[in-house]
């Protein structure tokens, strides 16, 4: 068993099973081998949590993935071909064994330049800051005391995209420093981490996430109250017929309420962040959106709501959060918890960027692209 491997797989469990850390299983992890030949990175579609040595991961031949970045040609194409054309790409490099498997991480182009472990998260904490319109000045304010400050990475599409700005912006660095950077920011998007060394990776990771965590301010304290079981199934009903005849789908409707749901709803602004447009991609791609909110939830408030949404978000509402109840999760039941999960922590994202010069929202280009490309 190669060491890289079983390092990969170690890290990968750490920050996978760390809720301050990790939302959804989302993220990924990467390990070159010590003679530079070759790089386990994340399967697309695993959970780092459940990564094993077994599972869950994919060997690539190092050099073909950074010679992807290197094909002027690919950088001319259409999004949509481009990144098929990457995929095929990746799995050609896989050496590994598996005749059958998930695909490789679509961000193998980026970890293939960074240093030999990788950590790539989307922590809420850090999320307060990149999903912020003034995000890069407080996190530059937060970090100034480092002797090599992270680096920070405007928004681009995930990809081939991304990995060439990554690149450029470590040339950069390094004329600067002399060295990369350990720490990297990429705008509405998540925390990157990258070392010589696995325990120096997640060091850093924790390190981070705990002084973005430390400078944010508690939101106003919140309590779930009891609801009428009938008003929660009333509720419930209306949404569902609501989407049926909309969309001619049958669906199942789950009704949940924490103290960080109260905490939102108890704002006085709570209707204007969620009317804002998609601040990160996992918010586009789980759950379509941010919630619909609603004061009232007759059924014709509900289609109007809804229908100008779809023709607005890209992507079918499939949450709803009524004033005085609570969200409603309109989707696949084997799914509803982790929609719940990705929904309640935009909604503290939106909460602490409010605080920093309000939502920094990601634009209709972006939005098309994460809607019509698999990024896992």
């Amino acid at each position: 068993m190669n060491e890289s491997l079983v390092e990969l797989v170690r890290i990968s469990r750490a920050v996978g099973r760390d809720s301050s850390l990790i939302l959804g299983g989302f993220g990924n992890t990467s390990a070159k081998t010590a003679d530079g030949r070759y790089m386990y990175i994340k399967a697309s579609g695993t959970a780092l949590k459940d990564m094993t040595r077994k599972k869950g991961w994919r060997r690539l031949k190092l050099q073909p993935v950074r010679t992807i970045l290197k094909n002027r040609a690919i950088s001319g194409m259409d999004a949509c071909e481009r990144e098929a054309r990457i995929a095929k790409k990746l799995f050609a490099a896989c050496e590994d064994g598996v005749e059958r498997g998930n695909k490789p991480s679509v961000e193998s182009g980026f970890h293939s330049i960074l240093d030999r472990f990788v950590i790539h998260l989307h922590p809420v904490a850090v999320l307060a800051y990149l999903c912020a319109k003034n995000g890069r000045a407080e996190l530059k304010k937060l970090f100034k005391n480092e002797e090599f400050p992270p680096v920070w990475v405007s928004y681009t599409t995930p990809g081939y995209l991304l990995a060439k700005k990554i690149e450029k912006t470590i040339e950069r660095y390094r004329s600067r420093y002399g060295r990369d950077p350990a720490v990297i920011f990429l705008q509405n998007h998540g925390l990157t981490v990258t070392a010589e060394n696995a325990n120096t990776a997640l060091r850093l990771v924790r390190k981070t996430v705990r002084k973005c965590r430390n400078r944010l301010k508690k939101p106003k304290e919140g309590k779930a109250r009891p609801v009428s079981r009938q008003q929660i199934i009333e509720a419930g009903s209306v949404i569902r017929n609501g989407i049926f005849q909309m969309t001619g789908r049958k669906i199942t409707v789950r009704y949940y309420i924490n103290d960080t749901i109260a905490e939102f709803m108890a704002r006085k602004d709570a209707a204007r962040l969620c009317s804002q447009p998609v601040v990160t991609g996992d918010e586009l791609i789980c759950v379509g959106g941010p919630p619909i909110w609603l004061d009232k939830w007759d059924k014709q408030t509900i289609l109007d709501k809804s229908k100008h949404r779809i023709g607005d978000k890209i992507k079918q509402p499939v949450c709803f959060l009524i004033r005085s109840l609570g969200l409603f999760v309109a989707g696949d039941k084997g799914r509803q918890e982790l929609m719940k999960d990705i929904i309640t922590a935009n909604l503290a994202v939106r909460s602490y960027a409010s605080g920093f010069g309000g939502a920094h929202c990601l634009n209709k280009r972006h939005l098309k692209f994460l809607a019509n490309i698999e990024v896992r």
